[in-house]
Order: C-alpha cells, then structure tokens, then sequence
C-alpha cells in the first residue's frame, strides 16, 4: 500500500519544497546537446572555454530539463498532478558547467480552485536553482493543475460507476 498523495490541499502558498541535489555531468551536457541543442559550447570542452560561457554548459533547455527531474523527484510524481497549461516564466541566469552541484526550492505561489473542472485546482509555482556556490542559475514560474481530495461520498459513488 502506498502513501496517500499530495493534494491540492496540501500545496499552502509559502509551502516550500526541496529540489535536488543534482550533479551536472559533461557526458549528459554533450548527450543532451547532441539531441536537442548542438551547439560547440554544449558539445566540446575546448568550445565552451572559448565562449563566454567559460566551460562545457548546460543547454537552458538541458537546465530546465533538470529542473524538471528535480521537481519531479521532489514533489511531482508525488502528487495528484495533471499536467500544466504552461511557463510564465523561465530565466537562465548563469551557466550551468559540467561539474556543478544543482539544488534549490519550489516555492507555492498561490492556490486556486478551477472554475472549469470540479475537485481540480491550479497551484502556481516559483523555483529558485542555484550551484554549488550559491549562485542562481535558473529560475522558473509557473501553474500545475492538481485534484482536490475526493469528498467520502464522491469516493463512494465512483466505485459504484461502470466504466
């Protein structure tokens, strides 16, 4: 049996949560990069020290892929999330080398029921990830639709349904 998931009852704004740590790996740079971003700065050593980037970096793209698998292991698959309608906002403040050490916070905005859905709410988010000296590289706002707890009795009248 598992834990019972987080609900949208469960997402107060101030609610803080815990994202990584996460290694940044050059193997995963130039893999990712290979497939999705190849760019000499996220491909090869020598071209990252020779950009203003200062080393092998990161994809913005890779960095928010990352921040995505941290959230995910935080708090994501955790809970009765369906999905999101979008980004509001997503900076990449400072390069992401191989090597760093990523971590951060998700940090609940808000918390509203949805107009369009009954038992279904939208949870607006901030996450703040920094490196290894504190520096912040990334940060990202938005929304994710999450269910309400289901009502005893709601519970009760959805066994009884056939599909």
């Amino acid at each position: 049996m598992s834990a019972e998931k987080l609900s949208l009852e469960d997402f107060e704004p101030g609610r803080r949560f815990p994202l990584g740590p996460k290694l940044v790996l050059a193997e995963e740079i130039v893999e990712f990069a290979s497939e999705f971003d190849p760019q000499p700065m996220h491909l090869d050593e020598a071209a990252g020290r020779a950009s203003i980037l200062g080393g092998l970096a990161a994809s913005g793209w890779h960095t928010s892929a990352m921040l995505m698998r941290m959230m995910a292991d935080s708090y994501i698959v955790n809970a009765l999330c369906e999905g999101a309608p979008g980004i509001d906002l997503m900076e990449w403040r400072k390069p992401v080398l191989a090597g760093d050490m990523l971590q951060g916070r998700s940090i609940v905005l808000e918390t509203r029921p949805m107009r369009s859905r009954a038992g279904m709410g939208i949870v607006k988010f901030r996450h703040e990830v920094e490196n290894q000296r504190g520096e912040l590289v990334c940060v990202s706002e938005n929304s994710v639709m999450i269910r309400a707890r289901a009502l005893p009795e709601e519970a009760n009248m959805d066994s009884g349904r056939s599909a």
